[in-house]
């Protein structure tokens, strides 16, 4: 699954490669200083410690190789400056040579632990992103004629997998969809997205409607719930929306119905700009939280027209916070924007959010995105940033059209014509 076109570390790149930089030439620098300190000072001033740290320094940033020859280096200045000062016989100048030697080993035996615990990370990164794969798998890029794009974001940079989960299904019933976002961390939180999606697959396939698939995964979380221990047998909960896109009509008319279970509301994104929110007709509890009362699910119907897309998402998005604390407004950032496609408007999306919290993040984001293609429409069209370069003009409401510079305004809707 991919986390985003062209990603790159948080944080400051150019600082990390002076930071890389600095750290290879600080070894020999440390004995080429040693040497000259040595040199400039009385015999009795002695450059041990700079040449005992080279080595040290070495160790977990650089290979086998390069720390035993950084090692050797140190030890010859050091022997080097005693016969230079006629000193080698000494008792003193033994015994720093000694030092000297004795960490260089050290910095052999830390460099071989070093590697080693590298070897082990990359496994478990290894492993970790194989586990993603089978439980949240990627869904094509077209299922039931429909274009798909998935994203999964982790708070964590060196983390694979959480607590959020999507899954998309081409059934007899039309393509169904889930988003969700299972409570806690960890394990846990793996193994519920697990029994949530494996339940998912089989319901989606079986039950003739949507409701249908919500009471499954309501009862395989009550199932999974009685084998859990402590917080997580009484506290364990999952936020989901579940849609369902059945087969066109005769006329052309598609439609999408929605059961939202206490999950952020999916976006509806017009070919013209305009973003519409999913709001449930009805509120309802999170999945997992039957004995507090169960309501029969109620699927939401609406009009899926040709050229729109939908946004699903989980809370990581609509929670994401700048400096300032200010939430970010997924409904506002995207009215009056049109895009090509579905995968571009996740890697602005993306980077967006990226902007908006300064790099930052405390929380997963997953996003799933639908769009339905227009009858002849284009495979590619003119795409406008989600934020414009020159700075965006809003106009009065929330909903209203943003207009980037040297763009004429057009109509009231926000309709941005295609190339």
């Amino acid at each position: 699954m991919r986390r985003g076109r062209g990603e790159a570390p948080r944080g400051d790149p150019d600082a990390y490669r002076g930071a890389r930089r600095f750290l290879r030439a600080l070894p020999p620098l440390l004995i080429v200083g040693g040497v000259l300190y040595d040199l400039a000072t009385p015999p009795t001033y002695t450059a041990v410690p700079l040449f005992s740290a080279a080595p040290l320094i070495a160790a977990p940033f650089f290979s086998t190789l390069t720390t035993l020859l950084t090692g050797i280096a140190a030890v010859l200045a050091s022997i080097g400056l005693h016969f230079y000062n006629r000193t080698a016989d000494s008792i003193p100048s033994l015994t720093e040579t000694l030092t000297v030697v004795t960490v260089a080993a050290l910095g052999l035996l830390i460099n071989r632990v070093v590697r080693r615990s590298g070897e082990r990370l990359a496994s478990a990164r290894e492993i970790a992103e194989t586990a993603q794969k089978a439980v949240l798998p990627a869904p094509a890029e077209r299922i039931g004629g429909l274009r798909i794009a998935a994203r999964y974001e982790a708070a964590r940079a060196d983390a694979f997998i959480g607590g959020d989960l999507f899954a998309v299904q081409d059934t007899p019933h039309g393509v169904r969809l889930v988003v969700g976002d299972v409570r806690g961390k960890g394990l846990d939180a793996v193994e519920a997205v697990a029994v949530v999606i494996g339940a998912f697959r089989e319901a989606a396939e079986q039950e003739s409607s949507l409701e249908g698939v919500a009471a499954r995964l309501e009862r395989a979380l009550a199932r999974e719930g009685t084998r859990r221990e402590g917080l997580d047998a009484f506290e364990g909960f999952t936020t989901a929306v579940l849609a369902e896109i059945p087969r066109s009509s005769r006329s052309g008319d598609r439609l999408v119905r929605v059961v939202n279970r206490g999950h952020p509301e999916p976006l509806l994104l017009y070919e013209d700009g305009g973003v519409t929110p999913l709001l449930p007709s009805e509120a309802a509890l999170p999945l997992g939280m039957g004995d507090l009362g169960m309501w029969p699910d109620r699927a939401d119907e609406s009009p899926f027209p040709p050229g729109a897309t939908l946004l699903f998402y989980t809370d990581g998005l609509s929670e994401a916070r700048d400096p300032a604390g200010v939430f970010y407004d997924p409904r506002a950032r995207l009215a009056g924007r049109i895009f090509p496609g579905p995968e571009e408007l996740l890697d602005a999306l993306v980077a967006d959010v990226r902007r908006h919290t300064g790099g930052g993040s405390t929380d997963d984001m997953a996003l799933l995105a639908v769009s339905r293609p227009a009858v002849g429409q284009p495979e590619r069209r003119r795409t406008m940033p989600v934020v414009p370069p020159a700075g965006p003009r809003v106009g009065p409401g929330v909903g209203s059209r943003v207009v980037p510079p040297g763009v004429p305004p057009g109509p009231p809707s926000g309709g941005a014509e295609g190339a």
